[in-house]
């Protein structure tokens, strides 16, 4: 018997291991994209959109549980950087994602998922006759903005220049469905929003505003380096990424992503 013989003999019977071990993980493991919980980071104003995407998704993924955390981007990237366990993260703005993958926090390359656009949210019926962002000066108009480190904000802020506007708004808050809240509870009689935060509130109306042109915000969505599932975090990612995930983010009013 050769010793080339052996070596052989003694591979066969290692790669006959391996093979052993692999069929018994399949009995014990998920497929890809499937199983298990999926931990969302996602931007306050995805939060309509990815609840129902998620529930379409646990649908078609037996086993597979979606958990979302939504908040203001720029608090959800602090998080992130800082270690807090998640899977996906959405953000509102680029540079709220660029603090994320600055720090290695992203698993490859966040790609747009989609784009959304500001409006301004009155009651309904517009009591105060709103009808653009000079309005919003007038004496005794209170308004909500967004903090200007939050996507909302910067955005906020780039129209208002482009307008020629200057405000003192009555209140800044951390994510855009606490400037949405001020108007719903009348606090305020106006605020800076998205167009698909208004959508989803039947007691507010939207008045559009040429200036918000200048300041749309793209949303990248990416797979976080730490996740602790990656199968179930690239599935859903894929399914909001699919022609019915954009059909339903776009029927709830934010924008189709530029060609990439």
């Amino acid at each position: 018997m050769t010793a080339r013989w052996i070596r052989a003999a003694l591979a066969g019977v290692a790669a006959l291991g391996l093979a052993l071990t692999g069929c018994g993980g399949a009995d014990d493991e998920p497929s890809a994209g499937t199983g298990g919980t999926v931990t969302v980071f996602a931007a306050a104003s995805l939060t309509e959109s990815f609840t129902k995407l998620g529930k379409d998704y646990e649908a078609t993924h037996p086993g597979t549980r979606l958990v979302f955390n939504f908040a203001g981007s720029a608090a959800l990237a602090t998080q992130i950087t800082q270690g807090a366990p998640a899977d996906v993260f959405a953000a509102a703005s680029p540079a709220t994602m660029k603090t994320v993958t600055d720090a290695g926090e992203a698993a490859g390359t966040p790609a747009v998922l989609v784009r959304n656009q500001l409006v301004i949210a009155v009651p309904k019926g517009n009591p105060d006759r709103v009808v653009g962002l000079a309005d919003l000066a007038r004496p005794g108009v209170k308004v909500a903005l967004c903090a200007e480190q939050v996507p909302c904000g910067a955005a906020a802020k780039t129209a208002l220049a482009a307008a020629g506007v200057r405000l003192a708004p009555a209140t800044l808050e951390q994510d855009v469905k606490g400037a949405l809240a001020k108007v719903k509870l009348g606090e305020v009689d106006a605020a800076l929003v998205y167009r698909t935060d208004v959508r989803a509130a039947a007691e507010l109306d939207a008045v559009e505003f040429p200036e918000s042109a200048r300041a749309v915000n793209d949303y990248p969505i990416v797979v976080l380096k730490h996740a602790g599932n990656p199968d179930g975090a690239r599935g859903f990612v894929d399914h909001v990424r699919s022609a019915a995930g954009l059909a339903a983010l776009t029927a709830a009013g934010f924008q189709a992503p530029p060609k990439q």
